[in-house]
């Protein structure tokens, strides 16, 4: 009869315009997999990969946990926010020391900005239509 060997893991959620990201954080060797595919992969603009490895850089937690997200819904930019925002919440779940340094630099506050909804008499939120004189 087989062992299965248990570390431990956390479990967070981030949010960002219209996406959520589910992160499961455990012990491991650095290794990020979104969706079941490589973080390069999912993520190919370097800019993305940069606000998604913030919070890990500024714990100081480089190469130590292996990441697991499932994200849905919005752009790939709303995703990167949400993956930050529960990558954030999930080190502070699995150490609360660490959430002084995480609050001072902003990443466990959701970012509230969202697209604005679409008034009547025009074509957008803001946007009206072409003004003719004649």
């Amino acid at each position: 009869m087989t062992e299965q060997i248990k570390t431990k893991y956390v479990q967070a959620t981030g949010r960002r315009k219209e996406s959520i990201a589910r992160v499961f954080l455990r012990e491991g060797t650095g290794k990020i997999l979104v969706n079941k595919r490589s973080f390069e992969e999912y993520f190919p603009r370097e800019s993305h990969r940069l606000i998604i490895n913030q919070p890990i850089k500024a714990a100081q937690l480089e190469n130590k946990f292996d990441i697991s997200a499932n994200i849905r819904g919005g752009g790939v930019s709303g995703q990167a926010g949400a993956l930050m925002h529960g990558i954030s919440r999930a080190i502070v779940n699995f150490d609360l020391n660490l959430r002084s340094v995480l609050k001072k630099e902003g990443f466990l506050t959701r970012d509230p900005r969202a697209k604005e909804r679409k008034k009547y008499g025009r074509k957008r939120a803001r946007k009206r239509f072409q003004y003719s004189k004649r």
